[in-house]
């Protein structure tokens, strides 16, 4: 019976010194919370417990934050708005490019109490049309997109999601117009892929240059050259096929897909060349960046949250916004034009926005060509001065 006692003693001495241990070696958990409002917040996984009392969020798409692309536009104007009116905000990156990762991501923010959910791009379509009537209660802003069930794409816009597109085909023809101006006739696009804003931006891109040719009579053919290149990743074959367009004489290159642009850029740095950056100003990516094509993002967004606060938000809508709300632009005080004028950007803005100037989107120039839609390329655009080769 001693003996017995003593062995139960022992076992309970050695429990307590086994719990002891464990609680002085545990380690403190992280704050999920600390950069709520400050913006500097790291890549989030699904599996991190969300912060709590994030009022604003925004889920990126493929790229980051800090892409100088269409994911940045839009944080910007997230948070300067946060920012001016003192209002929480964070971001959650997808672990990866699927519905249920970007519905993971949409759920964390819900969880961690946002009002509104920025969603930029046209991948977050299905994942919206799925979570905007699970969470009534929040309200989702999409860029580019409209939500719509998976394999319809009929769009279906609950009250609690606001759907906002671009004129990209202005934004498109703003550039090409005023490098044509600037005395570029050896010119190329390359796209990402063929997604409408992509494919609108191209369009644009063509008719802009045809649009300057004419006015300076020109009496040589502006060249094109076109196409897309499957993805939107800096990558060695990108930038091999825009080296390969700079040696075969292209001076400049609309480089409009995302990362796309960062091989682009690469490129002319090496060959001398110069480069139009999309979505954003991207002068500050590299010294190459003659102008960038821009959709206003921030303003987009920016415009959006005011409305919400004021109670106006525009659910159930799709809107297009273009140059008569200032929906497109070029960043003059930061393009490196030298023949290319203020005064010309405020000219040719002025019939663009008050529809002087007729832009095809993608929709007429299928409508023009007769033929049926995946049959029509940038060689169907009704152009005169400009000699557009499709390379595929």
């Amino acid at each position: 019976m001693k003996l017995m006692k003593r062995l139960v003693s022992l076992i309970l001495v050695l429990a307590l010194v086994f719990t002891l241990t464990a609680c002085t070696t545990e380690k403190p958990k992280e704050d999920t919370n600390k950069e709520s409002s400050s913006g500097e917040t790291p890549d989030k996984s699904k599996e991190e417990a969300p912060a709590e009392g994030i009022e604003l969020a925004l889920i990126t798409d493929v790229g980051t934050i800090d892409d100088k692309s269409f994911n940045q536009g839009a944080w910007e104007g997230v948070e300067a708005y946060a920012k001016e009116f003192g209002k929480t905000y964070k971001y959650y990156k997808p672990t990866e490019k699927s519905d249920s990762a970007y519905i993971n991501s949409i759920e964390l923010a819900v969880k961690a109490g946002a009002k509104v959910i920025v969603c930029p791009g046209f991948l977050f379509e299905v994942p919206i049309h799925t979570v905007q009537t699970q969470y009534p209660d929040v309200n989702f802003i999409i860029l580019d997109g409209a939500p719509h069930p998976d394999g319809d794409y009929t769009p279906d816009i609950a009250d609690n999601t606001y759907s906002i597109f671009y004129a990209e085909e202005e934004a498109g023809f703003l550039a090409g117009y005023s490098i044509v101006k600037e005395g570029y006739t050896k010119l190329g696009f390359m796209g990402g892929m063929a997604v409408p804003a992509v494919v609108r931006f191209g369009y644009g891109f063509v008719q802009g240059a045809d649009y300057a040719a004419k006015e300076l009579g020109l009496t040589e053919d502006v060249q094109v050259k076109y196409t897309y290149v499957g993805n939107f990743d800096a990558t060695p074959e990108n930038q091999a096929k825009a080296s390969a367009w700079y040696n075969e004489g292209t001076e400049v290159i609309f480089a409009c897909g995302g990362a796309v642009g960062n091989s682009v850029m690469k490129a002319a740095e090496a060959a001398g060349n110069k480069v139009i950056g999309v979505d954003v100003d991207q002068s500050g990516e590299s010294e190459t960046v003659i102008t960038s094509s821009m959709k206003n993002l921030a303003k987009s967004v920016y415009d959006a949250l005011t409305a919400y606060y004021a109670n106006e938000f525009p659910g159930g809508t799709s809107v297009s916004l273009d140059a008569t709300v200032e929906g497109v632009q070029l960043p003059m005080e930061t393009s490196r034009f030298e023949k290319f004028t203020q005064a010309d950007y405020d000219a040719i803005y002025g019939k663009v926005e008050s529809k002087e100037v007729e832009i095809l989107n993608d929709a007429d120039v299928v409508e023009k060509s007769g033929k049926a839609a995946e049959e029509v390329t940038a060689a169907d655009i009704p152009v005169e001065q400009v000699k557009v080769e499709v390379i595929k």
